[in-house]
């Protein structure tokens, strides 16, 4: 199947139930010769436990930011992963999004100083390694909805990817992606019910068993007294100004302006977010309360690329309870689990005056990165018992 037609995406049915989102009935084959791009922070477990969470976040971020304004905001499948991202595009929206990749990467690097790993492949490839990538989109509100992958593909581009297979070049010194809309001014957001937990279950192989675990952990999360999101309106306060200040200049920087001058645009943005938030102001159609409470319904704190992956806001006898269910499933599925005291977002709103802004939610103190770096553990003294 071959298509170069970018609506591809758009036609996509839109499911607003996630027990039905995670479905394998409800995903779709993306097109052989549409491409997929992969991105990860090399080193980013030794970032994080340097203090450093907030800008990995930023700059896994920032890949969907700068190729999103690269296809003109055009709606296309992507998910964030805590240290970086995937996404996939049209074969005549490859180009614009492998250069953003690029110039991303080379950003990252001088601004952030955070190396950025980068890749691409052809849907058709990842089938030639009997693997697939099919796509779904899941609303987590009336006006936003993410896609969410299955197949085997994303996950099987990313191990090679990590060898150093299917690289793609940094752009050179001095590229600029385009990061308007990309910002970092919301604290952390303490947890509710006791604690935030990053999780993440993976299949090992294609053991039947998987799918009914998935859907069996999804009901308990749905069915929890005490387990739900951890981004809530009354979670939301704005961060501390240096770090937010900071982190949003690195951003404003790659529309070209000087240090000096994105520093003053940070300060400013920041001042002016505190401000309506705070006073709960409107001005010019916007209003603060709302969207204040769009941001907490907007956020993607639930999602499967391959594997489920959720940031939860849950009592500690939940996560005990969830905990002993995986444990359970050691035979045929992957997992790892984080417990924190709060969740992070970080934000990618192209136009405050519209509904669809997107938020990337992870924990605040390592989340999905180290909620992996478990799950790898546990897999490797699994296969030295064995």
């Amino acid at each position: 199947m071959t298509s170069d037609a970018t609506d591809f995406y758009a036609s996509l049915p839109v499911f607003d139930n996630f027990a039905e989102a995670v479905k394998a009935k409800n995903y779709r084959p993306l097109p052989d010769d549409w491409v997929i791009g992969f991105s990860d922070v090399v080193g980013s477990t030794q970032a994080i436990a340097n203090g450093r969470y907030k800008a990995v976040n930023m700059v896994g971020a920032g890949v969907i930011a700068s190729v999103a304004n690269a296809l003109g905001r055009r709606p296309f499948p992507f998910i964030f992963g805590g240290d970086g991202a995937s996404f996939a595009v049209s074969p005549s929206e490859a180009p614009a999004a492998a250069q953003a990749l690029a110039a991303m990467a080379a950003f990252a690097h001088a601004e952030f100083e955070l190396d950025l790993r980068i890749a691409t492949i052809p849907v058709r490839q990842i089938r030639a390694a009997a693997r697939d990538v099919r796509v779904a989109r899941f609303a987590v509100s009336e006006h936003c909805n993410y896609a969410m992958f299955a197949g085997g593909g994303l996950s099987w581009f990313e191990e090679r990817a990590k060898r150093g297979e299917f690289a793609l070049p940094h752009a050179p010194d001095g590229a600029l992606p385009d990061l308007s809309g990309l910002s970092c001014r919301w604290g952390v957001a303490p947890a509710k019910y006791g604690l935030v937990l990053s999780v993440i279950v993976s299949p090992r192989g294609d053991d039947p068993r998987y799918p009914a675990l998935v859907d069996e952990v999804v009901q308990m999360v749905l069915g929890a007294a005490q387990s739900g999101r951890p981004i809530t309106v009354e979670s939301l306060g704005v961060g501390a100004a240096g770090q937010a200040i900071a982190l949003e200049a690195c951003a404003v920087k790659a529309s070209g302006v000087s240090r000096l001058r994105a520093q003053f645009t940070a300060a400013t943005n920041y001042l002016m977010g505190l401000t309506f938030h705070k006073l709960k102001l409107k001005a010019g159609g916007f209003d603060a309360a709302l969207y204040a409470a769009e941001v907490a319904a907007n956020a993607d704190f639930r999602k499967f690329d391959d594997g489920l992956r959720m940031t939860l806001d849950c009592a500690p006898a939940f996560a005990d309870a969830l905990e002993a269910r995986l444990a359970s499933a050691d035979e045929f599925a992957d997992w790892g689990v984080l417990r924190q005291k709060a969740a992070q977002i970080t934000c990618f709103v192209p136009s405050i005056n519209e509904h669809g802004h997107v938020h990337f939610v992870d924990g605040a103190e390592g989340g999905y990165t180290m909620a992996a770096t478990a799950m790898k553990a546990r897999r490797l003294l699994k296969a030295e018992a064995a």
